[in-house]
């Protein structure tokens, strides 16, 4: 059985020994399937990402010899015409077939977001994810595009399991020993307030108001100092509850001596269950909204789509007040699906999730009218006040997200955009350029046939072009899209 390594340096395990996976180019082809989950990687792909721009031109042998060294390596036992079974051909390119627990990187991610079961459950879990780090993960490929973006996307998990650890240890009365470990998370990331919450909180129980206190102003001077903004609203209320010594505060003590849970408020008595659609091409992070649905009253899932088109159809459906929308999905991504959904008539809310803080596509996604932008390794809390927000017709724009990225956009037109053309016309533009015919594009688009041939004609005369092979150019060569994208 070999077990692969990500969280720190990458290496993979056989009876206790690492192997021998050669240089790092070819130590990144398995990397790159690593990073996939398991889904399929094309050639094309992996070409572009392990040589950005400059491939050589027998890129493509080379990474059919880096995989058949890499698969002798991972199975030496393997007869020389028996399948691979751990890097397997899933054409048009490989795949990494492999149990979850056999991943660090999966695993961890799959301890992070399963189902909670209580404080101690969820105590340990975290503290089993947590000590399968060995270091900054994907160390080594630091110059890759796509390792940077997942080493990222991981320590972001990795905060969220440092907090909700914390947050289980407070639950159980357990404070103490907390404070030193919340002590250093709130001071090496000051921007998180889920850190400040949870040491202050944790000095308060443990007797230490005016420390507690002190956190919280340094947590407002953290903000304004950084992004210019005054302690959240959560924060605000704890800083009001301190000063009050509410009771609330000192969590109850069960039959052991340990602090109990504190359920959530309920909702108003009578009042309709709000109603969710869950937009996500990924199946675990699907099952962590769910839980977080199924935990708190007055929310209803009456819906899971994989993809953007699914959630058109559904929203059309199932009429949710409110979709949980990830920005980044194949075939019709999040962002265009949004803009056909909060087109039609008393449309839901629209909420736009994304993995990483920097998501170039936030202004286009707050023209298009969302109501809210929240980072998919947010607290549950943050998430449930998105709910809320958008269905009382405000918008909860999560500043971890946003502060920075609005700034930047602000009063700018997207650089990619043709003139003259609206953002239903570039996502009709996208969808011809990746190779969809008008009735396919109809049915993603949940519009008549009709409507699409018409739309694209309109689009040819409008831009001077002759047929729809002149459209696709001027895609690419405005880079809307790209080489190896999603369906191109």
């Amino acid at each position: 059985m070999v077990t692969f390594r990500a969280l720190g340096p990458f290496e993979a395990i056989a009876d206790g020994e690492p192997l021998d996976l050669g240089g790092q180019r070819q130590q990144a082809v398995l990397a790159r399937l690593l990073v996939a989950g398991g889904r399929a990687v094309p050639v094309t792909v992996l070409i572009d990402e392990l040589w950005p721009g400059a491939p050589p031109a027998q890129a493509l042998s080379t990474i059919q010899g880096y995989v058949s060294r890499l698969r002798r390596a991972l199975e030496p036992g393997r007869a020389p015409r028996e399948e691979a079974g751990v890097l397997v051909s899933a054409p048009p390119g490989y795949a990494l077939r492999a149990k979850i627990e056999d991943v660090d990187a999966w695993h961890f991610e799959h301890l992070v977001k399963c189902d909670d079961d209580g404080p101690a459950a969820t105590l340990e879990r975290m503290q089993t994810a947590l000590a399968l780090w060995r270091g900054p993960a994907l160390a080594g490929f630091q110059e890759l595009t796509w390792a940077q973006a997942e080493a990222t996307r991981l320590e972001e998990l990795r905060l969220l399991a440092v907090e909700r650890r914390a947050d289980a240890a407070l639950r159980l009365g357990r404070t103490g020993p907390m404070i030193p470990d919340l002590e250093a998370h709130a001071s090496a990331y000051p921007l998180r307030e889920e850190a400040w919450r949870l040491l202050a909180l944790a000095l308060y129980r443990a007797g230490r108001q005016g420390d507690a206190l002190g956190a919280l102003r340094r947590a407002r001077e953290a903000l304004r100092d950084e992004l210019g903004l005054d302690l959240g609203p959560t924060l605000q209320r704890l800083e009001q509850d301190i000063l009050l010594q509410a009771e609330h505060l000192d969590a109850p003590s069960d039959a052991g001596g340990h602090a109990a849970e504190v359920p959530p408020p309920a909702p108003p008595a009578g009042a309709p269950a709000l109603r969710v659609l869950i937009a996500d091409d990924q199946a675990l992070v699907r099952t962590g909204l769910k839980v977080i649905l199924d935990s708190e009253p007055g929310l209803d899932l009456v819906g899971e789509a994989e993809n953007g088109e699914q959630a058109i159809s559904l929203a059309q459906s199932a009429r949710p007040d409110v979709v949980l929308m990830d920005i980044q999905m194949p075939r019709l991504d999040g962002l265009a699906a949004a803009r056909r959904i909060l087109a039609t008539e008393a449309p839901p809310k629209v909420i736009m999730m994304t993995t990483f803080g920097t998501d170039e596509n936030l202004y286009a996604a707050l023209r298009a009218g969302v109501s809210g932008f929240v980072l998919k390794t947010s607290a549950p809390e943050q998430l449930i006040a998105a709910i809320r927000a958008a269905v009382g017709g405000d918008a909860l724009l999560d500043p971890a997200v946003t502060t920075h990225l609005i700034a930047a956009f602000a009063g700018r037109h997207d650089p990619a955009a043709p003139e003259g053309l609206s953002d239903s016309d570039i996502d009709l533009i996208k969808l011809v350029a990746r190779g969809f015919t008008n009735r396919q594009i109809a049915m993603t688009l949940a519009v008549p046939e009709r409507e699409v041939a018409d739309e694209v004609a309109a689009l040819l005369r409008g831009l001077g072009l002759v047929d729809r092979a002149q459209l696709v150019v001027l895609a690419y060569e405005r880079g809307l899209v790209s080489p190896g994208s999603p369906g191109a």
